[in-house]
């Protein structure tokens, strides 16, 4: 018999608007400010990751950590659930001649957290700025979802606005975000995306975020915060 599944989240519907737009998409890496994706790439490399392994991006944005991943891995699987962003990965794929240079093991899937399924127990999953799209319900989900596609001591990655304080801090600590944000909205985020990602966006507690993991079957191995406002974890499967 067929489950049910009419409760389970719309992820297109959550992915925003502008992740859907490819005008919004052609500026999205200078928007981003060009983040290095090599301290992630390294923190796989620590926890016994090669070139034999299975590496997954999941939410892979514009291909900026999968492109690179794929010259020190032996596969990986970019997924995004905006066609606009998988057309944008395939095309930095096509330009950057990976093919040529013999790195076939670049693949992209439109898929999300709750619709990407490997074929196999993968090695690593890296995810950056994705989780936060999605309520704190979805966001355990998606968790346990990660941990059931990696291997028996497979190793997550992820980076994302995660706040580190309290609620009574909250006010206090956003001031000091908008007073560093950027003026001009194509070259950075501004203090109204700021705003508005806090309204309207589903960034969480650490003190609530981390239990997740726990719950997941993950034990945090690093951790490390930026502002009070962005975590990066690495974290080992369980088993």
């Amino acid at each position: 018999m067929a489950t049910d599944e009419t409760w389970m989240l719309d992820e297109l519907a959550h992915a925003g608007p502008e992740h859907l737009d490819e005008e919004f998409i052609a500026g999205y890496d200078r928007k981003q400010g060009f983040p290095d994706p090599e301290p992630h790439i390294a923190a796989f490399e620590r926890l016994g990751l090669d070139g034999s392994s299975v590496v997954v991006d999941l939410g892979a944005g514009t291909g900026q950590f999968a492109l690179r991943a794929a010259r020190r891995f032996g596969r990986v699987i970019a997924a995004d659930v905006s066609p606009a962003m998988v057309a944008a990965i395939r095309a930095k794929a096509d330009d950057a001649g990976l093919g040529a240079e013999g790195l076939a093991g670049l693949s992209v899937e439109r898929a999300g957290f709750f619709s990407f399924s490997p074929a196999a127990p993968v090695d690593g999953v890296f995810t950056r700025h994705a989780l936060h799209q999605v309520p704190d319900f979805f966001k355990a989900l998606a968790l346990q979802r990660i941990a059931d596609m990696l291997r028996p001591g497979g190793v997550l990655v992820l980076r994302d606005l995660i706040f580190d304080f309290g609620p009574a801090e909250a006010a206090g600590v956003f001031e000091g975000w908008f007073a560093g944000a950027a003026a001009d909205p194509a070259a950075g985020y501004t203090a109204a995306d700021y705003a508005e990602h806090i309204r309207t966006e589903y960034s969480t507690f650490r003190w609530l975020f981390e239990p997740m993991l726990a719950a997941a079957g993950f034990d945090i191995t690093e951790v490390s915060y930026e502002g009070r406002l962005f975590g990066s974890y690495t974290c080992r499967k369980e088993g």
